[in-house]
């Protein structure tokens, strides 16, 4: 939940692509929904609070510098597992986040839904969202930052899909 900053419409990507944090803007579009599903998941956390359970394994030491933190709000998971986890290697029973086979298989069904022939997957959206913003003017620096790669060229490989037609140019006739 900590890395949702609605109020500034910016969400905080830990660890992704290369191992690295970045922050990447909150569309308006999505943030309606995103905040009722987060009430759904607020929900859930009391309940599992009451039941015993509601902590969260955290990263590194946090959980014996801050004792009480895998409890707290800001520490869930934006999108929990549908049930609490009991293995032993992580310690007390708890929810983890939603398993990434779930999202993989959402994805590949509404890809089929939507009657796509192209294989689509999880990654295909960044590399679509890295065209759009292109697409719509985006500073090519500012699209590195947000995708978080190290070198511009790595970046400029999107710009080959801009191209439109023979010399990426558009015919005078097409204009009327």
């Amino acid at each position: 939940m900590k890395d949702i900053d609605l109020a500034r419409r910016e969400i905080t990507v830990r660890r992704g692509k290369g191992q690295k944090d970045r922050r990447v803007m909150l569309p308006d579009a999505v943030r309606e929904p995103l905040e009722r599903h987060l009430a759904q998941v607020r929900q859930m956390h009391q309940a599992d609070l009451a039941a015993g359970h509601g902590r969260v394994v955290l990263p590194d030491a946090l959980a014996r510098k801050f004792p009480n933190a895998p409890a707290e709000w800001g520490w869930q998971f934006v999108f929990p597992a549908g049930r609490i986890c009991r293995d032993a290697q992580y310690g007390p029973p708890s929810r983890f986040h939603m398993h990434e086979s779930v999202i993989q298989k959402a994805v590949a069904d509404a890809a089929r839904a939507a009657g796509l022939a192209k294989r689509v997957g999880c990654h295909t959206f960044r590399h679509s969202f890295a065209t759009h913003l292109l697409e719509s003017g985006s500073d090519t620096r500012t699209v590195q930052e947000l995708l978080g790669h190290a070198d511009v060229s790595t970046t400029m490989v999107y710009t080959h899909v801009l191209n439109r037609g023979g010399l990426g140019v558009k015919s005078p006739l097409d204009r009327w």
